[in-house]
């Protein structure tokens, strides 16, 4: 691959400063320099590379996207989406993943598959390069009890064939279930600790034994794999830290105990609290039945005040609170991933420098790349958005696809700026 210099652009680097006005090299997969500049100063042309003036654009690492269900395919229900032919379903998921990188996510967290293989089967893909998409790590489909959130089973019908989600009773079928989904090759193993309103079991309540979690995360561990949980009761979120597991979706109903947990392991510990689902289950869901009114009656009112309430409560204690917002719903469709800055700014309470974090520094360690993914720095991948606007002004500019002028992953353009050429490009926003 030819270098690519990035000059003239403002540069978000990851850090936690201010952007500054900077050239950008970069040289096979990776960035091989950064360099401030004067306003209207240039670097000196290097053989052979092909140059992208940005005329004063935005630069910034690509996003992370840390709650991620490629295989839900934007209906209304569990039971829609399950219901999807697994070859439909598969080329539904390749359709997903490039739509994510259009949007500039270049990493995805899986948070969950609808069938056994598909997070792995897309993971493997994306990696081979036979289809395109973010860098991807694969979950199993959701863990669940008989009765619990994910069990769609019919009486009359053979259970593990419907199923929305893998069912368990008891610690050695929990053992048995990991060790499975370990043979598939998923990078993480989701468990569902609590209900969820919408399915008929309250958010606050928990199904699994305590048994049950450790056998999960006890086999997880000896087969190298993490271990994320649907967790929005106060009692699943405090067993999340009991028992070691790292991602913690949702988190909603904390009380203090909870909270000091989570921050004496701030940093062993994930949350991605998805509001995208809470919000628009509770306020935007009306064409799909959902009115308002039925919302507040299911406990989504309560349940998003409760959560807006944990998350401006874990922000002040220093918790890491990442984006991802169970999209992939009729109401939260796919694509509109980069709401959750704009939800963390108006009711998290986060500067937008904060939000702009969350979706790229703090997205590496979730990834579990460490510090060589989410910065614009040398070394690091070479994962670029150059953005026209400043979403430190207005982070809904993240939104737009129009804005998102390019998307490069690992050195490679998904989407070249307008008027690239081969060698030599002179780009003005």
């Amino acid at each position: 691959m030819p270098d690519t210099l990035f000059t003239n652009v403002r540069i978000f680097d990851g850090g936690g400063e201010q952007p500054f006005t900077g050239d950008v090299l970069v040289s096979g997969n990776k960035i091989s320099r950064v360099v401030k500049t004067a306003y209207g100063q240039r670097t000196p042309p290097i053989a052979g590379a092909t140059v992208i003036d940005g005329a004063g654009a935005f630069l910034m690492p690509g996003m992370v996207e840390a709650h991620t269900h490629f295989s839900w395919n934007d209906q209304p229900s569990l039971d829609s989406i399950q219901r999807m032919p697994p070859e439909e379903h598969i080329l539904w998921c390749a359709g997903i993943a490039e739509r994510y990188l259009d949007m500039g996510w270049t990493s995805c967290v899986g948070a969950a598959a609808a069938k056994p293989r598909l997070d792995v089967v897309i993971r493997n893909a994306i990696t081979d390069g036979t289809i395109v998409g973010p860098r991807y790590l694969a979950a199993s489909q959701e863990i669940t009890v008989p009765g619990g959130l994910g069990d769609s089973t019919m009486p009359h019908l053979p259970q593990h064939e419907f199923a929305f989600g893998a069912i368990v009773t008891g610690a050695d079928e929990m053992r048995r279930c990991v060790r499975m989904f370990c043979k598939y090759g998923v990078d993480s193993l989701k468990i569902n600790l609590s209900g969820e309103s919408i399915t008929g079991m309250p958010s606050s309540q928990s199904q699994f034994t305590e048994a049950e979690i450790a056998s999960c995360v006890d086999e997880a561990r000896r087969w190298g794999k993490r271990v994320a949980a649907h967790a929005r009761s106060t009692w699943s979120i405090k067993e999340c830290v009991r028992q070691g597991i790292e991602v913690i979706y949702h988190c909603s109903y904390t009380d203090e105990e909870a909270l000091d947990m989570l921050e004496a392991r701030k940093r062993e510990h994930f949350i991605a609290p998805g509001l995208a689902w809470l919000i628009n289950t509770s306020h935007h869901a009306s064409e799909w039945g959902i009115t308002p009114a039925a919302a507040k009656k299911m406990g989504y009112h309560e349940e998003l005040e409760a959560a807006i309430e944990s998350m401006r409560a874990m922000r002040k204690r220093g918790i890491r609170i990442l984006p991802g917002g169970d999209y992939g719903f009729a109401w939260t469709p796919h694509g509109t991933n980069a709401k959750d800055l704009e939800y963390f700014v108006g009711h998290v309470g986060m500067s937008t420098m904060e939000a702009l974090l969350s979706a790229t520094a703090w997205g590496g360690p979730m990834m579990k790349m460490g510090k060589s993914i989410g910065y614009i720095r040398e070394g690091c991948l070479a994962d670029i958005l150059l953005i026209d606007g400043d979403p430190l002004m207005d982070i809904t500019v993240l939104q737009d696809k129009k804005r998102i002028l390019a998307v490069m992953k690992d050195g490679v353009f998904h989407r070249a700026p307008p008027m690239r050429q081969q060698q030599t490009t002179r780009w003005a926003a």
